[in-house]
């Protein structure tokens, strides 16, 4: 890098380059003037950053040499200053597309996760999504970091042993500020350790450290991690387990504990001051936007668990922002609701059935539904459709009151999740209501995730089972997936 940080401003050639035949394309500036004025002007508010010519490659494989600048922001948080570095890419249609920014921490400095960075340390900000020439420029983008960042402080120090895990993470890091933006995982391509089962669970809070219990205390992994993504130092039953640990728990604020997880649990939500219903659903949406696209890089084998609301939507979310198979990502959706249901016909009605084949389906929450897979009887005489038919609704209504009431604490989901935990990862083709793509079957045709029965095992969902279809059930089904859709079609993904 030049001891003159301007002499690349001076060096930026306009865009009369002619493309190279080989490699990454040129570096064409298509604005030339007015990007060097612009950047003199950051270079004279912020005379510590530097610029330095390198070579990006996108996501699609294309390359072009562009325009980079280092440098820090200033914070205060919580009556202390800090420098926060940072690392701008300019595009070559600057100033009429924003810059991508990055976090650029140091060994001793991790990663806080929030609505404004992923665990890549990519920043994005309403200023960025926003971006509009002449009204937006990079000292107010510079700003509007500081301000956010006073906020959510995005760095914060490790301890001398997750300093010593970061160093992957950094390393990783540095491909993508250096350009790399489509680099694969370490050690991809090699088969994991099938005897291993290692669980990650994201989110300490409530339900996240249920979920970690219920695991432990199944016996089913090996291992189970537990990252806590909230901002500031760790709190409350958090610091606890971190106090008092568990021989398999470990609890850590570092995506790379999560590397090599057969199941990755979402437990997460934002706790943001959304007004309406779908500000809060994209509130989520910009949470696993700085979570997801790492959980599928550290773990890419994984099945991804979704238990975050509303699960439906978010389990959408995750299968969008994965790129995973839709077989590897799934939602509670009503397992919980499902077990307690063939509980209360069993033991408190006394009801005489073959199996455990009648379900709660659909949405999680008011408009979830009772059905019943092809093979269930009521009563002992098969011959008689109409009369069993019958049973079979008036069992179902008697279940449903009994059922209702009956809230979704944070320990009873964290037993549904240890339950489907110990399906998936014991490879037991158990049957489980939980929320799947829909999309082909009882004439849905949009990509929308409901529960219905389903065959669980290592590699998720392995089948679908068929339900009895007294036309109803469809009904309610198709109504639920509209109303879901449409919801979806508003989110900003």
């Amino acid at each position: 890098m030049s001891n003159s940080p301007l002499m690349w401003l001076c060096c930026l050639p306009a865009a009369k380059a002619k493309h190279s035949h080989h490699g990454s394309s040129p570096l064409m500036y298509k604005f030339r003037d007015l990007t060097i004025e612009e950047l003199k002007s950051v270079h004279e508010l912020y005379p510590n950053t530097t610029f330095a010519m390198n070579t990006y490659t996108f996501k699609d494989g294309s390359q072009k040499d562009l325009l980079n600048c280092s440098g820090t922001v200033p914070v205060k948080y919580q009556g202390n200053s800090y420098n926060i570095p940072i690392f701008l890419w300019i595009l070559d249609s600057h100033p009429f597309t924003p810059p991508i920014c990055f976090l650029k921490p140091t060994a001793n400095m991790g990663i806080s996760v929030g609505k404004h960075v992923d665990a890549r340390g990519r920043i994005y900000l309403p200023y960025l999504q926003n971006w509009s020439h002449p009204q937006s420029v990079i000292i107010g983008l510079l700003k509007e970091m500081s301000a956010k960042f006073e906020e959510e402080l995005p760095l914060f120090s490790l301890s001398s042993s997750d300093a010593a895990r970061q160093s992957e993470l950094l390393s990783y890091i540095a491909k993508i500020t250096e350009g790399e933006d489509n680099i694969q995982s370490k050690g991809e391509g090699k088969k994991n350790d099938g005897g291993f089962n290692k669980v990650t669970v994201i989110g300490a809070g409530d339900l996240g450290l249920a979920c970690a219990l219920a695991i432990s205390a199944k016996g089913v992994a090996d291992r189970v991690v537990v990252l806590d993504c909230s901002e500031g130092t760790m709190k409350g039953a958090a610091m606890d387990l971190e106090i008092f640990a568990l021989p398999n728990v470990e609890i850590s604020r570092d995506f790379s504990a999560s590397a090599g997880s057969k199941l990755v649990v979402l437990t997460v939500n934002s706790l943001g001051n959304a007004q309406s219903y779908l500000d809060v659903v994209q509130s989520n949406v910009e949470l696993f936007r700085g979570i997801i696209p790492s959980v599928a890089h550290y773990s890419q084998q994984s099945v991804l668990l979704v238990a975050s609301q509303p699960v439906e939507i978010m389990t959408y979310v995750s299968w969008k922002m994965s790129g995973f198979p839709k077989s590897r990502v799934i939602g509670i959706g009503c397992n919980l609701d499902s077990a307690r249901f063939q509980y209360i016909i069993a033991n408190l009605l006394k009801a005489q059935i073959r199996g455990k084949d009648n379900w709660i389906i659909g949405e999680q929450g008011e408009n979830k539904v009772a059905a019943w897979s092809a093979s269930n009887s009521v009563t002992s005489h098969q011959d008689e459709d109409i009369a069993n038919q019958n049973a079979q609704h008036l069992l179902a209504n008697r279940a449903m009151e009994v059922l209702k009431g009956r809230g979704q604490k944070s320990w009873s989901v964290g037993l549904s999740i240890a339950d489907l935990a110990d399906s998936i990862l014991n490879d037991k083709r158990k049957v489980h209501s939980i929320s799947t793509m829909l999309k082909g079957c009882y004439n849905i045709n949009s990509e929308v995730f409901l529960s219905v029965p389903c065959v669980l095992g290592i590699s998720g969902v392995t089948e679908v089972i068929k339900l009895l279809d007294k036309g109803t059930v469809a009904q309610e089904l198709q109504s639920t997936a509209a109303s879901i859709h449409d919801l979806q079609q508003q989110l900003k993904l």
